[in-house]
């Protein structure tokens, strides 16, 4: 008896050649012939003291290929045969076939056996090509999120720089980001293309960057989200609540610009045409932004981001402020993101948001 080799599932050793066929030279479709062959064989494992050579014939590998011609299958063997996974051992008149009156049973036909010995390199290349699939996903992802975010960041700067740009070739780019992403685009191409998508992030960043620099940030929701809040019931009426007073009672230091509920509410008539219940308190406005966000497309992390950056206040006012130019805004997602990133840099302007939508209500009289 021949002695006792190791055993291995031979299908998880399968499907760890499935993923590193690449590195082995095999195409699916002779793994699909190997398959077959792997099917031949008795038992679920390889090795062991059982013998490793099956002898079917040509007739009965392509039956169990679903009728793949015969020419076919030859050629696909014979690449199986060169990649070193499968030997062929041939009897002496050319047949397939076991000896039954042979003590050790020796056989002719295809040897399994080289496919045991590479187990260990099968699935080191296996593994190998998992972590290279993972950071090429990682990378797609990255670069999908730079593309949303150029969108945001275009939407941006055309509201509220007051000198028109060359904002076209930003729109090209996040289009051509857009069509090139559907195709299987390489790590190196994807590599190039974030590198493309980030220098255009950073210009925009560097023309946004005056515009508020000098502008404080009016929102104090950010800065007392994790106090202790007081009984909502003693708080003033909407005429004269601000963020500050809803959560603390306290007054804003002399001279900080202050926005109201109440100015939201009037800039922001959008609400009342999409929100049937009323919004006396700033949890109210939280509450409305929260079920809006959704049908405008904003996806739940970029809300939840907008809330921890923001405070859940300003993130409300913001889609508020969105909702009035929604029909303008391609990728509400990226450019609430933008906002939520101007305010971990402290360059988010609650005033300016509401300023901005106060200039669009002109027609209707001003905000209170």
């Amino acid at each position: 008896m021949p002695p006792a080799r190791p055993e291995t599932d031979k299908w998880a050793l399968f499907r760890a050649l499935s993923k590193a066929q690449a590195a082995f030279g095999v195409t699916s479709r002779e793994l699909t012939v190997l398959q077959a062959l792997l099917s031949f064989h008795p038992g679920a494992t390889l090795g062991g003291a059982r013998p490793m050579i099956v002898f079917p014939s040509n007739r009965a590998i392509c039956e169990r290929l679903n009728g793949m011609a015969c020419s076919t299958m030859r050629r696909h063997l014979a690449r199986l045969i060169d990649a070193g996974l499968v030997a062929r051992r041939d009897s002496p008149n050319g047949k397939r076939y076991r000896r039954r009156d042979d003590p050790d049973r020796s056989a002719f036909g295809f040897d399994l056996s080289p496919l045991l010995r590479l187990s260990g390199q099968i699935h080191q290349a296996a593994e190998a090509a998992r972590e290279a699939e993972l950071r090429h996903r990682a990378a797609r992802e990255t670069v999908s999120l730079m593309r949303r975010d150029l969108a945001g960041l275009v939407a941006l700067c055309r509201e509220e720089l007051p000198e028109p740009g060359n904002w076209d070739r930003f729109d090209d780019l996040a289009v051509l980001s857009a069509r090139s992403l559907r195709r299987k685009l390489s790590i190196d191409d994807l590599t190039e293309l974030g590198a493309v998508l980030q220098a255009a992030l950073d210009e925009l960043q560097q023309a946004l960057a005056p515009l508020h620099s000098a502008e404080p940030s009016t929102c104090d929701a950010r800065n007392e989200q994790h106090q202790q809040k007081t009984d909502k019931r003693n708080l003033d009426s909407v005429e004269s609540a601000t963020i500050s007073d809803e959560r603390t009672g306290a007054s804003e230091p002399a001279g900080e610009d202050r926005v109201s509920l109440s100015q939201v509410i009037a800039c922001c008539p959008s609400l009342g045409t999409f929100w049937d219940r009323p919004i006396h308190q700033w949890h109210d406005l939280c509450d409305a932004a929260g079920h809006l966000r959704s049908a405008m497309g904003i996806d739940g992390p970029s809300w939840n981001d907008a809330r921890a950056r923001m405070g859940p206040e300003c993130a409300s006012l913001a889609v508020a402020a969105m909702l009035e130019r929604f029909g303008e805004i391609r990728a509400p997602g990226a450019y609430l993101r933008a906002l939520s990133k101007r305010a971990s840099e402290g360059k988010f302007s609650a005033s300016g948001i509401i300023a901005a939508a106060a200039r669009r209500q002109v027609a209707a009289g001003p905000c209170a």
